[in-house]
C-alpha cells in the first residue's frame, strides 16, 4: 500500500469525492476504505427503503410483512449504518414505514443510539403511524433541523411532536407545513406550542397559523431571528377579525413571512402587534386573494398602511411581493397603493415584480422611490399588461430620474416605453453622470422600436453594461405572450449593439504622428 494511503485524511478525501455508486466497492476493498467510504455511503440518507435493504432478505414476506423480530447480530448491522447518518432525507410515501415501524418499536437502543449523529430531518411524505414511530427514533440531541411536509398528521406523530422540545433541545431550524388546506392548526397547535416554547436555540421557524397562544410563545424565543408564518392552510383563524394591539410582537428578526389567502387575516394579525422590528419582510398571497369581495387595490393598500404603523420604519431594508399563483393581479395606475412604503426610508431592496402586474407613469415613479437614496435592488415589474390608453409605464426620463435617487443601483427589473426619446441626447443621455453600480438590468416586455437608439441609450447611462437580461421571457406569463417572438430579436439586437460598444470602449486608443 503507499505510505499515502496510511494518512487517515487521504482516505477520507478519497472516499468524499468518490461516485456514490462506487462507495460499497470501495469499502470493501481493504480495511482501510471501510470505516471511511461507509462514512461516505451513509451520510446523507435519501431514502428509509434503505435501512431495510441492509437487513436479510427473509425477515420480510409478501407486502413486506415482517416474519420475525430482528436478533443482536442484526441490531448490530442496522446500528453499524444509522450510527453514520448525518442527515435523513424522505420525499415520498412508502409502504416499507409501517414493517420499519415494528422493527423500531422493538429496538433495544435509545434513539441517541441508533442515530447518534444525525443534524437534519427533512420528511415530505405523510406522517403516518408508521412513519410517526421512525421520526421519534430520529428526535435525539443532536438534531439541528428539522423539516416536515405533509398532507396528512396522524395523532401519533401529534404525541411524538409533543416531546420535540425534550428530546432536540439544541433543534435551531424547524418547518412544519402542508400539502393542502384543513384545519391542521385547530387540531395540533395544543401539540406543538409547549415544545416550541422549549426551543431555546431556534433561530428559523416556519410554521402553520398556531392562533394566539402559539404566537405569544414564539414572540419569547429570543434566539428566534427568521419566521414564517403560514395562515393559508386553517379554514378558521383568529385573524379572521381585528383584535386589540395587545401582544408585544418580533422585536429583533432578519426576516419575517407571511404566506396568505387574502389580506384580512395578516392585517388582522400585524394590527394584534405592538411593535414588529425586522429587517426584511416577504408576503407570498394565491390567487383566492382575487375572489375578495374587497378590491385588489383597497386589500394593498389597507395591508401596507398597517405595515407602516406597525413596523420599526428605519429598521426595514427589504419588502418582497410575491404571488403563488402563475395569473398576476392586475393593479391599475394608482401610486397611493405603495406610497406607504415611502416611510422606510434605509430601504435597500424592493421586489414586487412577482406579486402585481402594475403600470406607473414617470411622475409615480418619482414619488415612490423618492426616500429611498440607499436602494440597491429595485423590481418593480418586467411583463406589465397595457391594455387601455389610460395605462402608464415609465419612460427614459423617468429612468434617468430614478438614477439619480437612487444612485446604488445594482438590479433593476422595470418595464418601460423606450420608443419616448424626446429631449434625450443619444451621445448623452446622461449628460455628465453615469451608473457604473448596476449588474442586472431587466426591462421585460418595454416597448420598443429602435434597438440601436435603445442600444445607445443604455450605453451611455450604464458604461460597464454587458447586456439586457432576457431570461424573463422563459418564464410564465411572458413565455405566451404572442409577441416574444419579434420582442426577443429586437432585444438581441440591443445586446449585440452593447456588446460592440464595450469592445469599441475597452480597445486601446494610440496616437498616429
Amino acid at each position: 500500500m503507499h505510505p499515502a494511503l496510511r494518512i487517515l485524511e487521504v482516505i477520507d478525501t478519497i472516499s468524499s469525492h468518490a461516485e456514490r455508486e462506487s462507495l460499497p466497492a470501495l469499502a470493501s476493498t481493504c480495511r482501510a476504505f471501510e470505516n471511511p467510504a461507509l462514512n461516505a455511503l451513509w451520510r446523507n440518507l435519501y431514502c428509509v427503503e434503505s435501512l431495510v435493504k441492509c437487513l436479510p432478505s427473509d425477515l420480510f414476506g409478501i407486502d413486506w410483512t415482517l416474519q420475525k423480530p430482528l436478533d443482536h447480530k442484526m441490531w448490530g448491522t442496522l446500528s453499524k449504518y444509522t450510527s453514520r447518518v448525518h442527515s435523513v432525507t424522505q420525499s415520498h410515501n412508502s409502504m416499507i414505514l409501517e414493517p420499519l415501524s415494528l422493527i423500531l418499536l422493538s429496538c433495544p437502543l435509545a434513539p441517541a443510539s441508533l442515530f447518534p449523529k444525525l443534524r437534519r430531518l427533512t420528511w415530505h411524505a405523510n406522517v403516518t403511524p408508521g412513519a410517526a414511530e421512525f421520526l421519534r427514533m430520529a428526535f435525539v440531541p443532536s438534531l439541528l433541523s428539522l423539516e416536515v411536509l405533509t398532507s396528512f398528521v396522524s395523532p401519533a406523530f401529534l404525541l411524538v411532536l409533543s416531546s420535540l422540545g425534550t428530546f432536540c433541545p439544541r433543534l435551531q431550524s424547524m418547518t412544519l407545513g402542508s400539502r393542502r388546506a384543513f384545519d391542521v392548526s385547530l387540531n395540533s397547535s395544543p401539540f406543538i406550542v409547549q415544545p416550541i416554547s422549549q426551543l431555546h436555540h431556534l433561530r428559523d421557524l416556519e410554521v402553520w397559523d398556531l392562533g394566539i397562544q402559539g404566537i405569544q410563545h414564539i414572540m419569547l424565543l429570543q434566539a428566534l431571528r427568521e419566521v414564517t408564518l403560514d395562515f393559508r392552510i386553517s379554514s378558521s383563524s383568529a385573524w379572521d377579525r381585528c383584535l386589540p394591539s395587545s401582544l408585544p410582537g418580533f422585536r429583533n428578526l432578519n426576516l419575517l413571512v407571511l404566506n396568505v389567502d387574502g389580506f384580512e387575516r395578516p392585517s388582522n394579525f400585524l394590527s394584534s402587534l405592538m411593535v414588529v422590528r425586522t429587517k426584511k419582510i416577504g408576503v407570498g398571497f394565491t390567487s383566492q386573494v382575487l375572489q375578495s369581495p374587497v378590491h385588489v387595490s383597497t386589500m394593498f393598500s389597507q395591508f401596507f398602511a398597517i405595515l407602516q404603523e406597525k413596523c420599526d420604519n428605519s429598521m426595514l431594508e427589504s419588502f418582497t411581493l410575491f404571488s403563488f399563483s402563475k395569473v398576476l393581479p392586475k393593479i391599475p395606475t394608482d401610486s397611493g397603493i405603495f406610497m406607504s412604503l415611502r416611510a422606510f426610508t434605509n430601504l435597500i431592496h424592493l421586489d414586487i415584480e412577482k406579486g402585481c402586474d402594475i403600470s406607473m407613469s414617470d411622475e409615480e415613479l418619482y414619488r415612490l422611490t423618492g426616500t429611498w437614496p440607499k436602494l440597491q435592488i429595485l423590481r418593480i415589474s418586467r411583463c406589465v399588461t397595457i391594455d387601455s390608453d389610460t395605462a402608464a409605464v415609465p419612460t427614459f426620463h423617468g429612468l434617468m430620474h430614478l438614477l439619480r435617487l437612487c444612485p446604488a443601483l445594482i438590479s433593476l427589473a422595470l418595464v418601460i416605453d423606450t420608443t419616448k426619446l424626446d429631449g434625450i441626447d443619444l451621445g448623452s443621455p446622461g449628460g455628465e453622470l453615469f451608473y457604473d453600480h448596476l449588474k442586472v438590468l431587466i426591462l421585460g416586455n418595454s416597448v420598443i422600436d429602435s434597438p440601436l437608439n435603445v442600444a445607445l441609450i443604455l450605453s451611455g447611462l450604464f458604461p460597464h453594461l454587458q447586456q439586457v437580461s432576457l431570461g424573463c421571457w422563459s418564464t410564465t406569463p411572458m413565455k405566451s405572450l404572442p409577441q416574444k417572438g419579434p420582442a426577443m430579436e429586437q432585444w438581441t439586437l440591443v445586446n449585440s449593439f452593447l456588446r460592440g460598444f464595450s469592445v469599441v470602449r475597452e480597445r486601446p486608443r494610440r496616437i498616429v504622428i
